[in-house]
């Protein structure tokens, strides 16, 4: 395929289809009316003693590139219904993407029929009544609207500089997203949201083999997003960490990238389950019994929290039962504030339920990542993360590695790239152990995935425990 030739990979639309049966443009996502039009159709056909419909319809574009040309453009439709049927404690869940009456009748049914062989489940819930939303505006036209043109453009922006180079190869992928979310039941509960994202990534590699950049970025508004400035950014890593020098692992003071600060620090949230800290499971578990609710935990310029209104995430605000979700403070000032709770567990517990979070944020300073790197005799400066394991929940001590641009620091100027390390350590470690917080950014995604906007930080006594010679 010609390097050049931007038009031969942009595919042909594919298309959705409207309830009714007629064709929908490739971009359109069902209105709010039209989607509770659907439950109410699905709804008529349960004689379950009650039936929960939950809708999900998205258009995903995208263009791919790599060693610098064009590899693949075009998009993918998506459009699926689950049927929940119960009679008293016993349900089960039946999902189609077929949307004619006999389609749906045929999957109320086998739900049914599924539900009536299935178990007593111990932990069945009644389902809510109606609920009142506070509503997420999170869809925007700069998505759900950008051309193939300008999809493919973006990533020239990455491609035209590699080639011109002659020594810097590229490859990365851009996918906007456009979706609609709709929950109902029989008691009348109907919840709606739709969004859009995104999501541009580049990893860019000198030839010789020794250096390698990466860099990202994601937001619910393309206007938000300064691509030519993420290809930038790769390119002058991929150059930065061109030969790599060992050095001896152990305890560094560390300046970690916001991409590198979400693969950590997002496991607090995770880890933050009502559930699974009364059920001693977590590292929230207070030795004796109890749990460490109200307890200082991390530094107290720590601040972590859930909050689905944010304008930096502005994330679906219900869950999969339909429970409104609002802001959650998971740590206050370095003190754990409070655990997430499924209505399970919190019926159990007599306590209010808040749902399991849906995005993930941590406040942040005033300093840039320069001004940390001023700071700082000698120390690290990483990218990011990847391949994380977890090694014990009890401490959410995690392994795994640096990559795509690790860097050693000296006088407070960044002196050589050096080769990646594993690192053995924990985010409560880390954040017991801050110098220093920088602003917070939107990352272009995690191994955990979720909505994530967290700061650099600078931390003393970061634990790299033995050298990768993987670029």
């Amino acid at each position: 395929m010609p390097r050049d030739n931007i038009t031969d990979v942009l595919s042909a639309p594919a298309r959705l289809y409207h309830p009714g049966g007629s064709a929908l443009p490739n971009d359109s996502i069902l209105s709010r009316d039209d989607a509770q039009a659907l439950i109410e159709r699905i709804k008529q056909f349960s004689r379950a003693d009650a039936v929960e419909v939950q809708i999900f319809g998205g258009y995903a574009t995208n263009v791919r590139f790599a060693d610098n040309q064009m590899s693949t453009a075009g998009g993918v439709g998506d459009f699926q219904v689950g049927v929940q049927s119960y009679f008293g404690a016993k349900h089960a869940v039946v999902t189609t993407n077929e949307l004619t009456d006999e389609a749906l009748r045929r999957a109320v049914e086998k739900s049914e029929t599924l539900a009536r062989l299935a178990p007593d489940d111990p932990e069945s819930m009644p389902q809510l009544p109606p609920q009142q939303y506070q509503p997420v505006e999170a869809y925007f036209p700069s998505v759900a609207d950008m051309s193939a043109e300008a999809r493919a453009r973006i990533a020239l922006t990455a491609l035209e500089p590699c080639r011109s180079a002659g020594d810097l190869t590229a490859a990365g992928f851009l996918q906007n997203n456009a979706f609609f979310t709709a929950f109902g039941s029989s008691t009348g509960l109907f919840a709606y949201h739709r969004g859009t994202s995104s999501n541009y990534t580049v990893t860019v590699r000198t030839t010789d083999g020794t250096g390698s950049g990466w860099a990202g970025a994601e937001h619910n508004d393309a206007g938000q997003v300064d691509f030519a400035a993420v290809s930038r950014r790769a390119i002058e890593k991929a150059r930065a960490s061109q030969k790599p020098v060992a050095i001896e692992p152990g305890r560094y003071t560390v300046i970690m990238e916001p991409q590198a600060v979400g693969d950590l620090c997002q496991l607090i949230g995770f880890y933050a389950d009502a559930r699974a800290t009364d059920e001693g499971r977590s590292p929230f578990v207070k030795q004796g019994g109890g749990t460490k609710v109200g307890e200082k935990i991390v530094d107290e310029r720590i601040n972590l929290y859930a909050d689905p209104f944010d304008p930096m995430v502005r994330a679906q605000p219900f869950d999969g039962d339909g429970l409104p979700l609002g802001r959650q403070e998971f740590v206050r000032n370095g003190v754990l504030e409070t655990l997430y709770y499924s209505r399970f567990w919190a019926k159990k517990k007599g306590v209010q339920p808040t749902g399991a979070p849906t995005s993930f944020l941590m406040r942040g300073g005033s300093a840039s990542v320069e001004d940390m790197i001023k700071s700082t005799p000698r120390g690290i400066l990483v990218t990011r993360l990847w391949y994380l394991r977890e090694v014990d929940p009890r401490t959410i001590l995690y392994t795994g590695l640096t990559r795509d641009g690790t860097f050693l620091i000296e006088n407070g100027k960044v002196s050589r790239a050096v080769k990646n390390f594993r690192f053995n350590d924990s985010p409560l470690f880390m954040l017991n152990n801050l110098e220093t917080l920088g602003r917070p950014e939107r990352l272009a995604g995690t191994e955990a995935g979720g909505a994530v906007v967290v700061p650099a930080i600078k931390v003393r006594d970061f634990n790299f425990t033995s050298l990768s010679d993987a670029i």
